[in-house]
């Protein structure tokens, strides 16, 4: 192979493992804030076993567990500002719009709600990941206005790790909320992403 090639070659390798949304490095004293409703709450499993508590202990970062349950986005858009500026995070986990798929609300009105809160911690140059819900149906894909969301504002997507976790009846409480098990997959699945997205040495 030429060399011009060969160098054209090995920079379509570079620019496809870089391309993408990143993540700033959480420094070991960072603060993760974990929003969301009662998938973020940990509803299904005993104090103790939510995902933000048990990704704090995964990633050894402090992860504040904010989910409200019953919350629709428009009611975490308005509680949102206040948590951010108490306690400024390095990183915002938003896992939101559960409630607003349930109670089929408008969707276009769910998505700029979660755009609305993805501006308020961007503005306060908090880097954030989406974490996508599952629509309703018998798929469980996540609703595709994260996915659209998550490219329009330049965010990574975790978009499959709810999914898979309430895609199994063994990792499951209810029918929308997981077990511990479930909420110990759903952590070790975002600490992975967290890795993949550059938030994790």
């Amino acid at each position: 192979m030429k060399s011009w090639m060969l160098a054209g070659v090995i920079l379509m390798m570079v620019i496809s493992c870089s391309s993408g949304p990143k993540l700033p490095l959480i420094p070991p004293d960072g603060v993760v804030l974990a929003f969301g409703d009662s998938l973020t709450y940990g509803t299904g499993a005993a104090e103790g076993y939510s995902y933000p508590e048990i990704l704090e202990k995964l990633t050894g970062r402090r992860v504040i567990r904010s989910g409200v349950p019953g919350e629709v986005t428009a009611e975490g858009l308005l509680r949102l500002e206040r948590v951010l500026d108490t306690h400024r995070p390095a990183l915002l986990l938003l896992c939101h719009g559960g409630n607003d798929l349930l109670q089929r609300l408008d969707q276009h009105k769910t998505a700029d709600n979660l755009r609305s809160m993805i501006r308020m911690a961007q503005q306060r140059k908090i880097p954030v990941l989406l974490i996508a819900v599952p629509a309703l149906g018998f798929s469980l894909d996540a609703a595709p206005f994260y996915a659209q969301i998550a490219g329009e504002l330049n965010i990574p997507l975790e978009g499959k790790a709810l999914p898979r976790v309430l895609g199994q009846g063994k990792l499951k409480s209810d029918y929308v909320h997981p077990n511990a098990a479930g909420y110990r997959k759903l952590a070790e699945d975002i600490a992975a992403s967290l890795k993949k997205f550059g938030a994790l040495p």
